[in-house]
């Protein structure tokens, strides 16, 4: 007697790729909207100095701020046992306190309401079937990077809390990459939602225009790593110069090997020598992306006359990089004295709409972009062989 196998049962349904809902892709954009206007609060945060005023991580019952001046007391007295204020800010007034506490908690306020417009709408898009199986991976993914930001964003805090008195330069860089990584792939993945299948001339299937756009975009994450660090280290308040650096084009104490030691770049603050390679670094690689983008934007303007969606992102590649060289040598030419925070913070801004627009312009250069893949019918159930 022969028995016949049942199929399995998944409780999941699952949209076309070419049949996304508009709320679902609405959904996406106000994520990356967010996401970018937490990453310009963070460098507001940062640059004001405000992100070590709250010492205590609690997710659930810091969602309040201080409403009484007994709390509002309590939060400052725990602020003066830091590092930051017995160093740098001895003497300062409550109601300054409340300036940088405001900030801080602005900022973590902001990463709990991301936290709701995201993940809420998530399971209610799940159970309704409003995803294709190609977006539910990604979208899981970028679930899985924001909760260990969140972790990697206390350890940053907890950094500045012990010894010195501000952040560890390296988890501040980590911590800001993490946030592009999401920002990038969500970024991706909102592309794949609104155009699953690009339509693009033959002539952009060129395999050496998608390697240098991949390429464009490791060197785009580099430069705002290594401004991270520059930001971090206060760098910028070495040499206040342009083009030139402090008269030269390569500082001496690059030259002297004694500096190259495990020493300094731990305790980079210490020693001239980690401000000098960072500027050295972060100079040059804006250099090297600045070439390569106007090569890539060069190559490829045949297609982008035949591509509305590829001339738009070749336009949008190159005013942001235009706008990033302006902003990043206005920046450096104010650093004297303290760093300009709002050119600052524009300048960061300013990265990430540029590495959004490379993203974009690579997106439709990948030839796997533009590749339908198998359409499965949406059902209820869906069978899989046993």
């Amino acid at each position: 007697m022969s028995t016949q196998a049942l199929p399995r049962k998944s409780f999941f349904r699952y949209a076309s790729d070419t049949q996304i809902p508009r709320a679902v892709k609405i959904w996406l954009l106000t994520g990356l909207v967010m996401i970018f206007l937490q990453i310009f609060i963070g460098g507001v945060t940062r640059l004001t100095g405000s992100g070590l005023s709250i010492t205590r991580w609690e997710i659930v019952t810091g969602t309040l701020p201080p409403l009484q001046t007994e709390q509002w007391e309590q939060e400052f007295e725990l602020y003066k046992q830091t590092p930051q204020y017995q160093r740098i800010n001895q003497g300062m007034t409550l109601q300054e306190f409340k300036f940088i506490y405001f900030w801080e908690y602005f900022h973590r306020l902001w990463a709990r309401l991301m936290f709701f417009v995201f993940v809420i709408p998530f399971f209610w898009f799940l159970a309704r079937g409003m995803f294709s199986r190609r977006l539910l991976p990604r979208l899981l993914i970028v679930i899985a990077l924001a909760a260990l930001e969140g972790f990697f964003g206390w350890i940053m805090v907890a950094s500045g809390l012990i010894r010195r008195p501000w952040v560890n330069a390296y988890n501040l860089t980590l911590h800001l990459v993490l946030a592009l990584v999401i920002f990038s792939y969500l970024l991706w993945t909102y592309l794949i939602a609104a155009r699953p299948h690009p339509e693009a001339p033959g002539a952009v299937a060129r395999p050496d225009w998608r390697r240098m756009a991949w390429v464009t975009v490791g060197v785009t994450f580099v430069q705002i790593a290594l401004g991270a660090m520059m930001s971090g280290t206060k760098a910028g308040l070495f040499y206040p110069t342009w083009p030139d650096q402090g008269g030269t084009f390569l500082p001496g104490v690059l030259l002297d090997t004694t500096y190259w030691t495990v020493e300094n770049f731990t305790n980079y603050d210490t020693s001239p020598f980690m401000p000098a390679l960072l500027h050295f670094l972060h100079r040059n690689t804006a250099y090297l992306l600045t070439g390569l983008a106007v090569w890539l934007l060069i190559r490829i303007r045949p297609a982008a006359r035949q591509s509305r969606p590829l001339r738009g992102a070749q336009w949008a590649v190159g005013l942001t990089l235009l706008l990033q060289v302006v902003l990043g040598i206005l920046t450096l030419l104010n650093c004297k004295g303290s760093i300009p925070v709002t050119l600052g913070v524009l300048h960061q801004a300013g990265a990430v709409a540029l590495l959004g627009s490379v993203l974009f312009l690579t997106y439709y250069l990948n030839s796997r972009a533009a590749k339908p893949v198998a359409e499965k019918p949406a059902s209820r159930y869906t069978s899989a062989e046993v």
